[in-house]
C-alpha cells in the first residue's frame, strides 16, 4: 500500500480548514449585512413618499407605534461643541430639534443618535458611513460636513457626499442635507467664499437626488441681511451658540412638523 505523504495531508487539511472559515466569515457577514438586490437599488427613490409615511409613523400611539430613529452626521457642529473643547450636547440642534419633534408627537417614541465627530471631513465620515450609521437602522440621516470640508475641495467633497447619499437610498432611508453655519472669518454675503461655495454645490446635490435640503447658510445669510451680527449667533469663529444651534433646529422642524 502507498504510505501518505503527511506534508500533502497537511497542506490540504490547513486549505479545508481556511476555505470553511472564508464561506462561515462570508456567511456571517451576509447575516448582519444584508444586500441590497439589483430590482431595489433601480427602485425610483421617493422622497416625497418617505416623508408621507414618516409623518405617518411619527402619529402613530401605543401599541402601533414603534421607535422612529433619526442619526446626525457630521463634524463639531452636530457634536454639540461650543467655544472649544466645550461641548454642550443639550444646546446643540440634533438636541434642541429632538425636544421640538417630541412635543409636536407627543405618542410617537423617538430617538435621536449622534454620530458626528469633531474635525472630521466628508471623506472620513463617509469612509464609516456602513458601520457607524446605516448599522443604527435609521429612518432619517442628516450629513453636515460643509463647515470642514473647505480643507478637502469640492470634488472631493461632492464624491463623499454623493457616497453617502446613494447608500442610504439604497437601503430606502430618507437622508437629509445640511448646509453650514457660518464661519465668522468668511463673509457670509460673499457669493464666492468657500461656505458660498460648497452651499451652492450641496443644493445641487439636493436637486441630482432629489432629496430634502436644511439650509442653514441661507438662513444665516437672512438674518444678517436683516441686520443681525453673525457673531451674535456663534461662540467662537467656527461653532454657533445656543441661539445658533436654534435657528438651524427651527429649519430643522420646518420639514417636520406641520399642521397636516
Amino acid at each position: 500500500m502507498r504510505s501518505i505523504d503527511c506534508c500533502s495531508l497537511t497542506f490540504v487539511s490547513i486549505l479545508f480548514l481556511y476555505t470553511n472559515a472564508v464561506a462561515n466569515a462570508q456567511e456571517i457577514e451576509d447575516s448582519v449585512s444584508p444586500k441590497v438586490s439589483a430590482a431595489q437599488a433601480t427602485l425610483k427613490f421617493s422622497t416625497k413618499d418617505k416623508m408621507l409615511e414618516l409623518k405617518q409613523e411619527l402619529r402613530k400611539k401605543w401599541p402601533k407605534n414603534r421607535t422612529v430613529r433619526f442619526v446626525f452626521h457630521g463634524h463639531s457642529v452636530p457634536a454639540g461643541y461650543f467655544k472649544t473643547p466645550e461641548v454642550r450636547r443639550f444646546d446643540a440642534y440634533p438636541s434642541l430639534f429632538h425636544q421640538q419633534l417630541c412635543e409636536h408627537y407627543s405618542t410617537a417614541t423617538i430617538d435621536c443618535c449622534v454620530t458626528a465627530i469633531g474635525g472630521e471631513n466628508s471623506v472620513a465620515g463617509a469612509r464609516r458611513f456602513s458601520n457607524d450609521v446605516l448599522n443604527l437602522n435609521p429612518d432619517v440621516v442628516f450629513i453636515d460636513y460643509a463647515l470642514n470640508d473647505r480643507s478637502i475641495g469640492l470634488e472631493k467633497a461632492r464624491k463623499a457626499w454623493q457616497s453617502m447619499i446613494s447608500k442610504c437610498q439604497e437601503r430606502g432611508v430618507l437622508v437629509i442635507l445640511m448646509t453650514p453655519t457660518p464661519d465668522s472669518s468668511e463673509n457670509i454675503a460673499d457669493a464666492n467664499s468657500l461656505l458660498s461655495q460648497h452651499s451652492k454645490q450641496l443644493r445641487e446635490l439636493s436637486a441630482e437626488f432629489e432629496v430634502p435640503l436644511v439650509d442653514s447658510f441661507a438662513a444665516f445669510q437672512k438674518l444678517v441681511a436683516e441686520g443681525k451680527n453673525v457673531k451674535d449667533f456663534l461662540s467662537q469663529a467656527n461653532h454657533p451658540n445656543r441661539p445658533g444651534h436654534e435657528v438651524v433646529a427651527n429649519a430643522i422642524s420646518k420639514l417636520f412638523v406641520t399642521t397636516r
